[in-house]
C-alpha cells in the first residue's frame, strides 16, 4: 500500500515539473533528428566510402547516430527527477512525508524509468525506421537478422542512461555536481578510454560503451570486445544496479 502511494506521489511530482517534458521531448527530437541527418549523408556518401567500410556498414546503426547526444538530455531528466528535491529543501518534507527510505527511492526511480522506457522505446523505432527510409537502397528491414533486438535495445539503453543518472544524482545529490561529472564523462572521457589504444580493454566496459554493443548489428571489423550485444547491455545494467545500490545506501544512511 504504501509504494502504491509513493508511486502516486512521485508520478504527480514528475508530470508537474516542466524540466521533464522538455528534457525527454529533447532527447526524443535530437536522437531522431540527428539520425535522419546521418543516414541522408551516408546514402549521398556511400558509393565514395572503401570497401572495408561499405562492408561493415550497419544501416541500422547509422539511424541510431542521434543517441550519442540525446543521450545527455537522458542524463539531465534522470539526474532533475532524483535532485531536484535536494536543490529546492523538500527532500526533507518528503522524507518526514515517507520515512521508508527504501520505498521512497523505489517509487520515485520507478516512475521515472518507466517514462524513460515509453520516451525511449518511441523514439528509437522513429529514428530506425526514419532512418532507413532516408538511406533508401541501403537501408535495412526491421524482419532482418538482428535488427528488431538493435532496435529495441535502444529504448533499453536510453532508459539505463536515465537510471544510472538516477544512482549517480542519487549519491551526489546535487544537480550542478551530477551534471558536472556525468556530461564530461560520457560525451568525453569515454570516448576518449575507448578510443585510445592503451586504454581500450578498460574504455569496453564503461555503461556507455558496452550497453551502445546492443544497437549494432553489423560487427565494425576493429571490434574485439569480449562480449555480444546482450552481453554488453548486461555490463550496463550491472553499472545501474551499483549505482543505484550506492545510492541507496547513502540516501538511508546520512540526513537529508
Amino acid at each position: 500500500m504504501l509504494v502504491s502511494q509513493v508511486i502516486r506521489s512521485e508520478w504527480t511530482k514528475v508530470r508537474s515539473v516542466a524540466s521533464t517534458v522538455w528534457t525527454l521531448s529533447v532527447a526524443a527530437v535530437v536522437t531522431i533528428a540527428l539520425g535522419m541527418l546521418i543516414s541522408y549523408l551516408a546514402r549521398r556518401d556511400f558509393s565514395s566510402m572503401s570497401v572495408d567500410r561499405q562492408i561493415a556498414f550497419d544501416p541500422t546503426f547509422v539511424s541510431f547516430a542521434g543517441m550519442t547526444l540525446g543521450q545527455l538530455a537522458m542524463i539531465v531528466f534522470g539526474v532533475l527527477v532524483v535532485s531536484s528535491e535536494y536543490s529546492t529543501g523538500m527532500i526533507r518534507a518528503s522524507l518526514a512525508a515517507v520515512p521508508q527510505r527504501g520505498a521512497f527511492l523505489f517509487g520515485k526511480v520507478a516512475v521515472a524509468t518507466v517514462l524513460a522506457f515509453v520516451v525511449g522505446i518511441v523514439t528509437s523505432f522513429l529514428a530506425f525506421f526514419l532512418g532507413q527510409a532516408l538511406l533508401g537502397p541501403f537501408r535495412a528491414s526491421i524482419s532482418d537478422p538482428g535488427v528488431l533486438r538493435a532496435v529495441f535495445g535502444g529504448g533499453l539503453y536510453m532508459t539505463l542512461i536515465a537510471m544510472f543518472s538516477m544512482g549517480i544524482a542519487a549519491i551526489l545529490r546535487g544537480p550542478l555536481l551530477s551534471l558536472g561529472i556525468l556530461m564530461p564523462f560520457f560525451f568525453l572521457i569515454s570516448n576518449i578510454l575507448g578510443s585510445v589504444s592503451a586504454t581500450q580493454k578498460v574504455g569496453r566496459y564503461l555503461p556507455d560503451q558496452a550497453g551502445s554493443r546492443i544497437l549494432r548489428v553489423v560487427r565494425p571489423l576493429d571490434d574485439h570486445a569480449p562480449y555480444g550485444p546482450w552481453g554488453g547491455l548486461g555490463i550496463m545494467a550491472l553499472w545501474v544496479i551499483a549505482a543505484l545500490a550506492g545510492g541507496f545506501m547513502l540516501l538511508r544512511t546520512r540526513d537529508a
